[in-house]
């Protein structure tokens, strides 16, 4: 799995860096087939906004692309909240690609 975590208007200090890492863990965790998560942090420089920190992930499985985004006036909420849509965005995705096919039942020859 690659974790490619950026920031836009944003330094990512180490100790972002490692709460974003833990927080998506959890979803490789739940689904094993990801393949590439890229996870993009932004601050907006508008005053007059109140959720101005914002969260965006975008994450590669095997056959589709999943997003998610996330504002929040706080950082740290705003992944936590990210991490949460992602994580039944998944867990949806892994439920339905698992196979449901049951054994078809076997005619009686007369």
């Amino acid at each position: 799995m690659n974790l490619t975590i950026s920031g836009h208007h944003l330094e990512i200090t180490p100790a972002l860096r490692s709460y974003v890492t833990t927080k998506l863990d959890r979803i490789s965790r739940h689904f094993d087939q990801v393949v590439d998560i890229k996870v993009l942090l932004t601050v907006d420089n508008i005053k007059e906004k109140d959720f101005r920190q914002k969260a965006e992930c975008n994450i590669h499985v095997k056959g589709k692309d999943i997003f998610a985004e996330s504002a929040h006036a706080d950082l740290y909420a705003a992944v936590d909240e990210l991490a949460d849509k992602l994580d039944r965005q998944v867990l949806r995705y892994k439920t339905k690609v698992q196979e449901h096919h049951h054994e078809t039942a076997k005619r009686e020859l007369q």
